[in-house]
């Protein structure tokens, strides 16, 4: 079983920054691929970066490439997103979540947090 706790998130004016952290807990945690996925008002929950077990392989999604960094602390148990840059169309809830092998599809994820909120006012 892996557990996983979100944090970090909040209120930050356009153009500003955030850093995500997710802390895991877990044997399987520090050999699991991880994901960050978010899910705006009315939309999917949708990947937008993810990292592999070691941290050599990552992902972005086009919307986030250059301005959002994932990486992993293995033995802080932790994955952080790193978000500068910030837009208003960035506001949503975001989720951390864990798979034996990363994936671009939520239900290839039998582990989730709780979500953290982010909002960027304009």
């Amino acid at each position: 079983q892996v557990q996983l706790v979100e944090s970090g998130g909040g209120l930050v004016q356009s153009g500003g920054s955030l850093r995500l952290s997710c802390a895991g807990s877990g044997r399987s945690f520090s050999s699991s691929g991880v994901g960050w996925f978010r899910q705006g008002p009315g939309e999917e929950r949708a990947l937008i970066s993810g990292i592999n077990w070691n941290g050599r392989n990552t992902y972005y999604v086009d919307s986030v490439k250059g301005r959002f960094t994932i990486s992993r602390d293995n033995a802080k148990m932790t994955v952080y997103l790193q978000m500068n840059s910030l837009r208003p169309e960035d506001t949503a809830v975001y989720y951390c979540a864990a798979a034996p092998i990363g994936s671009a599809y939520a239900d290839h994820y039998p582990y989730w947090g709780q979500g953290t909120q982010v909002t960027v006012a304009s």
